[in-house]
């Protein structure tokens, strides 16, 4: 389209429309990089597992409970069966040798009538020796060793005149051995040494051994049992959380894990699903934020290029209009400068970088702004009104502070109707001090207030651009008063109409200064 001398028509300022000649898609493709797909399904050798882990720790326990109770019952039976065997023995003994020394000498004969008279020790081989060990007397009748030398421990034992016994388990019986010196006026005569061969025990000791291996087979076959049951139902959710880290790793930030149970687990699965749903709310923020930054940068350099075009492509161009196109480019400069800064500003505020705090007169920064933007306010013909209170402090950066009157005091001159007015107040309330700007403007619809601090938004696009505004100003006004513990509310004016903006901060305390 052409002007009326020849000239390319200037392209359109304001609100382009989306999809226009030169604007970008509103839709902003992530782009993400491929990833090994592979690595989605990667899984950890069983023997490396949590699982097996679990099911190792719960084996090695039962194979101890198993070890000790195969071990500890047998001891004991066989410590109880050994103790009363050797204390009969040593109770026949004593009866023998008892009997024995009732004169001071020992002979063949007269133990072996004496022995004769006894019904002690049915069962049991019994020998008797005199003081040098020799074997007086044999009940065996199938190796008699009367006449022999009793090489036994126990009748060594005995004739130092000390009492022995000694029993052991072997070949299917119970093996036990007691010797008791003889004496006779405290002198050691001789000893009487009892053997006996017991497999009626020795098959008790061997049936408690049984019934316990049969009962460690069955713990031990439904032990293996509950250990596989048990490690999977204590790593299911461990690798549900596995597998949903993967996905969100793989970008599916709308993955959730169901939590079963009310353990510590499931209170990580829970944590885990609102760690993801913050991701995926800044994930969303972002797109949106790359998409708005790209839209509002390309649409001045669309501008700017369609101008340079106009001007390098037309010999004929006179100079008015060029000097005309060239003011619109650096309109369009500039504005994208303001857009840098402002994208700038946000980056800090969003990496929490600042300077170090300091004591602020909120009354002195407000009143500074208003002095700054009074010229502005006449050329807009709006009255720009200020009330302050003194000793509004607060420990903030004055830079931050004048960032945030700024934008408020700007926002209401460059958006009032010719004619109106602009009220600033600063006052304290208990613990807080409020800056007040309210103006009397066309005011925001009510179904745009909430929105009105998201970045890039705009109520009236076209008027906002034609203003020179970036959408950025109320953002980044709030999240530089949050980044002081204040925080930043919208209305509509109470008197009438316009908008009612209130900037609060917590108040300087005793002791808070630098």
């Amino acid at each position: 389209m052409e002007s009326s001398n020849g000239v390319p028509a200037k392209p359109p300022f304001g609100p382009a429309g989306r999809g226009g000649a030169g604007e970008w898609s509103e839709g902003y493709p992530p782009g993400r990089p491929e990833r090994n797909k592979s690595r989605a399904n990667e899984g950890v050798p069983f023997f490396r597992s949590i699982q097996f882990k679990y099911a190792l720790t719960y084996l090695l326990v039962v194979a101890a409970i198993l070890l000790v109770m195969n071990t500890y019952p047998v001891l004991m039976a066989e410590n109880m069966v050994f103790a009363s065997k050797e204390s009969t023995l040593r109770r026949q003994a004593l009866v023998i040798g008892s009997t024995l020394s009732v004169s001071e000498t020992l002979t063949r004969e007269g133990v072996e009538q004496t022995m004769a008279l006894l019904e002690e020790a049915q069962g049991a081989r019994v020998l008797v020796t005199d003081a040098l060990g020799v074997i007086l007397y044999d009940s065996s009748t199938l190796d008699n060793r009367v006449g022999g030398s009793a090489l036994m421990g126990e009748v060594a034992a005995a004739l130092r005149g000390k009492d022995a016994s000694r029993s052991e388990y072997r070949e299917g019986a119970v093996h036990t051995r007691a010797a008791v010196p003889i004496m006779y006026h405290g002198m050691t005569l001789g000893s009487v040494y009892l053997y006996e061969h017991d497999t009626e025990q020795a098959e008790v000791l061997r049936s408690i051994l049984s019934n316990l291996r049969y009962i460690s087979i069955v713990i031990c076959a439904a032990a293996l049992v509950l250990v596989v049951l048990l490690s999977k139902t204590l790593t299911r959710n461990t690798v549900r959380l596995l597998s949903a880290i993967r996905h969100v790793r793989e970008g599916e930030y709308n993955h959730r894990v169901e939590s079963l149970g009310r353990d510590e687990m499931a209170q990580l699965a829970d944590e885990f699903n609102q760690l993801t749903d913050r991701i995926q709310t800044t994930e969303e923020a972002r797109r949106r934020f790359v998409s708005d930054a790209s839209h509002e940068l390309k649409t001045p350099l669309a501008s700017i290029r369609l101008l340079t075009d106009s001007i390098l492509q037309n010999d004929s161009v006179d100079m008015a209009t060029v000097r005309e196109f060239v003011s619109d480019i650096g309109e369009e400069a500039e504005r994208l400068t303001r857009i840098s800064e402002h994208l700038l500003a946000l980056t800090r505020l969003d990496a929490g970088a600042g300077r170090t705090p300091e004591p602020v007169e909120l009354g002195a920064v407000a009143e500074k702004v208003a002095h700054l933007l009074t010229p502005v306010a006449q050329r807009a013909d709006v009255e720009l009104r200020c009330t302050l209170e003194p000793a509004c402090a607060l420990l903030a950066t004055e830079d931050d502070i004048y960032q945030v009157a700024f934008n408020l005091m700007e926002n209401a001159i460059k958006y009032n109707l010719p004619g109106g007015r602009v009220d600033v107040s600063v006052s304290r309330r208990g613990d807080r001090v409020v800056l007040t700007v309210t103006d009397t403007g066309l005011g925001i619809p009510e179904d745009d207030l909430p929105k009105i601090f998201d970045r890039f938004y705009r109520v009236d696009k076209a008027r906002s651009r034609a203003a020179g505004g970036t959408g950025l100003g109320l953002s980044i006004a709030r999240d530089t008063a949050r980044l002081h513990g204040g925080n930043i509310a919208a209305g509509p004016n109470p008197a009438g109409r316009g908008t009612r903006f209130e900037a609060e901060f917590p108040a300087l305390r005793e002791g808070d200064g630098m």
